[in-house]
């Protein structure tokens, strides 16, 4: 099962593709659905801009930011987005479709990136899955941020909504 959750954890961002292309056929948005979808959406994507702006992957136990509240904002983000996009499609298919791959991926990638982070930084990481950890202080930085290639996921939420609204501007 520890390998199951490591290949699907290694192939969700491929599959994701897979996903979109299903939404982009089955949804049916509405410009009403539509707009509460980009809003849900937006604020997921601020939630991953403001842990990506504090995140030192493979380099330490990031405790500033998002991650003094929770361990995992990056995937709380990219669940908001996936939200969003869900009400945007306006479709049961895409819903059904879209949360069972937002369940199961980041379900597999939290166990596989909880267990590089313990196996990595042993007792570090156990306090700060514990809550004992000091937090950090470190401001918030745009070019981190970038460095964490943040930028990739606004360009996949600007195109996906954008597609979506040519879907929405075809069918009127």
């Amino acid at each position: 099962m520890a390998d199951f959750a490591r290949l699907l954890a290694r192939w969700r961002v491929p599959l994701g593709f897979v996903v979109a292309v299903v939404v982009i056929i089955f949804a049916a948005p509405t410009w009403s659905s539509w707009r509460i979808g980009l809003a849900v959406a937006l604020g997921g994507e601020a939630i991953r801009i403001w842990a990506a702006g504090h995140l030192e992957k493979s380099r330490e136990v990031t405790r500033s930011g998002p991650y003094r509240w929770t361990r995992h904002p990056l995937y709380v983000g990219s669940s908001l987005i996936a939200l969003g996009v869900l009400l945007a499609s306006h479709s049961l298919a895409v819903a059904a479709a879209g949360l069972v791959y937002m369940v199961s991926t980041i379900a597999a990638a939290v166990r596989t990136e909880e267990a590089f982070l313990r196996e990595t930084f042993g007792d570090t990481y156990d306090r700060y899955q514990r809550s004992e950890a000091e937090p950090m202080v470190r401001q918030f930085s745009l070019a981190r941020a970038r460095r964490n290639r943040e930028h990739r996921a606004v360009v996949g939420l600007v195109g996906g909504f954008a597609l979506l609204a040519l879907k929405v501007m075809v069918s009127v």
